[in-house]
């Protein structure tokens, strides 16, 4: 029996049967809100070392930017956020950097389809791309196939997720959970909310929440949770500076300029270097 000789009936259970993946795969589909970001924006920070010995270094740069045009992944749009990083001055003597990180977040439910990584730190090179089957939970690398949890992130795009996420209400001691792929391994994070500050860096003085993410301990950290952040407390979220301590000192990065933004930096108290 061919096609054309099925019954009406037959043919429209055969339709329902084909389409029912596809609506599945729909209805799983996350849907978050963004009211903090959109395509334009530029943020540009100077990175810092510190110590007793050395006072506060120059280290290098950092840029991130939401490119303005729309790109589509899985036939679905998205943000493409390009972030590169460099080290400047004598810290290329001995440890030079040039790092460039490329996401594609889904822009419907914030969740990575497609990342591209070129890390070049001293002697450390590392390539890599992912692929997110986000409808099947998959993550395939260069090197690997891993399931991974729903709605996964990579560890640029967890920033603009976390953006986004409802914090009204939120208390000191408030947590909210993380996962993102990196180098074939899910790792499982969170962010603690320790309240509110004001700070001041290169591009102004602003009012901030204070968070505290963890992070892995190892050689380089001493600690569970050696990593401070501060975001603009306003609609824009936008990261003002953050701190890391290290074996010895500290490593800062501050935000400098900014451009594209989506809302009115109602944080901002005074504004510091022309922009």
């Amino acid at each position: 029996m061919n096609v054309k000789q099925l019954s009406t009936i037959t043919k429209a259970l055969l339709f329902i049967f084909l389409l029912m993946p596809a609506l599945s795969w729909s209805q799983a589909v996350r849907q978050m809100g963004n009211t903090a970001f959109e395509r334009g924006e530029k943020l540009n920070f100077k990175v810092y070392y510190q110590s007793l010995l050395t006072g506060k270094v120059t280290a290098g740069e950092a840029k991130i930017e939401v490119k303005n045009r729309k790109v589509m992944k899985n036939n679905r749009p998205t943000y493409h956020i390009v972030g590169t990083g460099v080290s400047k001055g004598a810290f290329n003597f001995f440890f030079k950097v040039d790092d460039r990180f490329e996401t594609f977040i889904d822009e419907e439910g914030m969740f990575p389809w497609y990342f591209i990584r070129r890390t070049r730190e001293g002697g450390y090179r590392k390539d890599d791309e992912v692929t997110f089957e986000q409808f099947s939970n998959m993550a395939i690398s260069r090197n690997a196939v891993k399931r991974v949890p729903s709605n996964i992130q990579d560890i640029v795009s967890v920033f603009y997720y976390a953006r986004t996420l409802d914090i009204t209400g939120v208390d000191p001691g408030d947590s909210f959970p993380l996962s993102f792929f990196l180098d074939d391994s899910v790792y499982t994070s969170k962010i603690i909310f320790l309240g509110r500050e004001q700070v001041t860096t290169e591009s102004g003085t602003y009012n901030c929440l204070k968070f505290k993410p963890m992070v892995a301990t190892g050689e380089v950290f001493k600690e569970p949770y050696p990593m401070q952040l501060w975001i603009t407390d306003d609609k824009n979220r936008l990261p003002v500076l953050m701190q890391s301590a290290v074996v010895v000192g500290s490593v800062k990065m501050e935000l400098v300029s900014f451009e594209g933004i989506r809302n009115p930096v109602t944080a901002l108290v005074h504004n510091g270097k022309k922009k």
